[in-house]
Order: structure tokens, then sequence, then C-alpha cells
């Protein structure tokens, strides 16, 4: 089954909706959803009831405000939705706490070095996401240790027990601009971990062809809020 993630991004306890990952301009999502008349992340959770929900920690990834401020809002929706956790966990301490609010800790490359990333998966097998973050066509990372190439970070990440591989293109995050097949296909080819897309997913056709290509799942939000993707997938899958 092809997994349809819904993602939440949330600031101050609110959902907001993310545009080519520039952090700081993310709007309510309520400003622009037809799908949810509100913001809280427990009434979007119990309208749209997903499967699956990925939750970043705008708080915790921008430093602003207490690092905990939405800590019991994600405990609640994690009661109701299988939900990986990302808040800029770099350490395997960071991924404990992490799970200990959410069923899975998301690790990524601009935050985790490849050391943490491994600890963290030999602590806590099948519970730990690593996402490859990109932006402007290069990998974001804090280790150099980890390579610049992303099909060298598969190759590395493929003897890790890890649940499964992010590919994130920061800069597709929220403009339902599309993918690059090709690459995604080579990438799905080369991990021995199920790879999901997290950015630029524009309608049901898109899910479609990601599936034929290898790609087991993707990390949707703005094209569900423009309803161009059924909240139905987000349940069901395809």
């Amino acid at each position: 089954m092809f997994r349809v993630v819904f993602v939440m991004d949330i600031f101050n306890r609110n959902v907001v909706l993310a545009k080519g990952g520039v952090r700081e301009h993310y709007r309510p999502v309520s400003d622009s959803s037809s799908v949810c008349s509100g913001s809280d992340p427990l009434e979007i959770v119990g309208a749209l009831q997903p499967r699956e929900v990925y939750i970043a920690d705008l708080n915790v990834l921008q430093g602003k405000g207490s690092p905990d401020i939405n800590a019991e809002v994600v405990r609640a929706v994690s009661l109701k939705a299988d939900t990986m956790l990302d808040f800029g966990v770099s350490s395997p301490e960071g991924a404990k706490r992490a799970l200990s609010i959410a069923g899975t800790a998301v690790v990524g490359t601009e935050t985790g070095t490849f050391a943490s990333i491994r600890e963290a998966a030999f602590e806590n097998p099948g519970r730990i996401s690593v996402s490859i973050d990109m932006k402007h066509g290069k990998v974001l990372k804090q280790d150099p240790e980890l390579p610049e190439d992303p099909f060298e970070i598969v190759k590395m990440l493929n003897g890790l027990p890890l649940k499964d591989l992010i590919f994130l293109d920061l800069d597709r995050v929220g403009t339902a601009s599309g993918f690059d097949s090709e690459f995604l296909k080579e990438l799905a080819e080369q991990s021995g971990h199920s790879v999901l897309l997290g950015g630029g997913v524009k309608d049901m056709d898109d899910l479609f062809t990601l599936d034929k290509l290898g790609v087991r799942g993707a990390l949707v939000a703005t094209a569900v809020h423009s309803g161009a993707v059924s909240p139905e997938v987000l349940r069901s899958g395809l």
C-alpha cells in the first residue's frame, strides 16, 4: 500500500502552512485551507482522521519559545494517529525525547550526525526515520562525515534498522511543483528502506506516479488543503 502521510507544521500549538521551506513565512493553515476552518491540530486530525501524521515542531526547529510548548499537543495527536516527529533531533537523547511523545522520531541530515543516527537507530530499531534534507539542490548537513551526494548517504544508511528514508526537498515544500521522477526512481532502487517523498506533490496523479516509481509514500499538506488530494487517501492510502 502506498502511504499518504499528512503533514502538520506546528507553531505555538497551531498548524501553519509551509511555502518553499521558508519557516518564518508560514501562515495559519485556516487562512487558505479548503478542508478545515481552524488551525487547532487536534480538531484537524479529528476532522480528517489521517492514518499517519508527520509533525514538524517549528518552535524547536526555529529555537523560538519553550522547547516543550507543543509537547502535549504532539502527544495527544499520537494517540489518534501513527505520528512521526521532527524537532531537530541531533543526538540519541533527542531521539528518546521525541519517542516519549511520538511513535517515530525523524532525524534529519540538517541536524543529526551519522554517528547519532546510527546510535539512535540501533537503540530504537524500527522507530527512527532519517530525512535527507535538500535545499537549492544541495544536502543540508552538519556532519562532515556525510557525503554531498544523496545516493552515497543512502548507501551509508542501508545497513541501519530504520523505519523509513525520507527525501525532503525543502524548495518544493508547499509549492505543488512536482518532482524529479528519474532521481526518485533511482533513489528508491538503491535504498534498502521504504522511501517517502516530502515536497512537491500537487495532486492525485502525482501519488500514482510515485507509486509506479517504487516510492512507498509521500508527505502531503498543501495538496490536501487545496483539495487536489482527497482526504480519503489519508485514511486508506492508495
